[in-house]
């Protein structure tokens, strides 16, 4: 079982804000790493953005996505072993603990160098271990108030017409080396986190987006 990311987002009206993140990427190859962390977090900002309209699947690897009605988001990439139960009380408590320290004013225009929370890779590192935070987990009851939907390949997040091609060319996420990298290179890594990824969304039922 393995936690890669962790994030805190914005859900702006037309993109999301990527607030601040935490990684652990050390069972990538060492030159792989800086391109597989831009697309994970181009890929964490893609769903948030289109968290409402995914199709059904399944997959070996997994983005649980929590988007509260204020707009505040999270996304955890972990493979398909990692506890769904978990996964979400971690984004939950996340969530939680950034909005009691983070002002929701800089929410809409924060990013990774001004926001001042530096609980990530604390908790990324601390929830490798499913079975100790398990202990910590919140009563079942808060669980029964989400719905789990997996979710297709990134394709299922592009809206008609559009390309992943494009999207990949146009993020603000993905350096000059990570978009090379995209499009001459179809096996490694890198190109299998971008194009299949299966999506594990969860939501509160007060949300609306079902």
């Amino acid at each position: 079982m393995k936690l890669y990311s962790l994030s805190v987002l914005h859900k702006g009206a037309t993109k999301s804000n990527l607030l601040k993140s935490a990684y652990d990427l050390s069972s990538f190859s060492f030159f792989q790493r800086s391109s597989v962390q831009e697309f994970m977090t181009f890929t964490s900002a893609l769903i948030v953005e289109r968290s409402c309209c995914l199709r059904p699947a399944h997959s070996a690897y997994l983005c649980h996505v929590y988007v509260r009605n204020d707009s505040l988001s999270a996304v955890v990439i972990a493979d398909s072993e990692y506890p769904q139960r978990v996964a979400f009380t971690l984004l939950d408590k996340v969530l939680e603990e950034f909005s009691r320290q983070v002002d929701s004013i800089d929410w809409p225009s924060g990013n990774p160098e001004t926001i001042n929370y530096k609980a990530l890779d604390i908790h990324l590192a601390k929830y490798q271990n499913p079975r100790e935070a398990d202990a910590m987990t919140k009563v079942q009851a808060e669980l029964d108030e989400t719905k789990i939907i997996l979710h297709n390949t990134m394709e299922s997040l592009l809206e008609r017409g559009e390309k992943l091609d494009d999207l990949v060319q146009k993020s603000e996420h993905l350096g000059n080396q990570s978009k090379a990298f995209y499009k001459t290179v179809s096996t490694v890594v890198t190109v299998d986190w971008a194009l299949r990824f299966k999506l594990s969304l969860h939501f509160r039922l007060n949300l609306g987006y079902f």
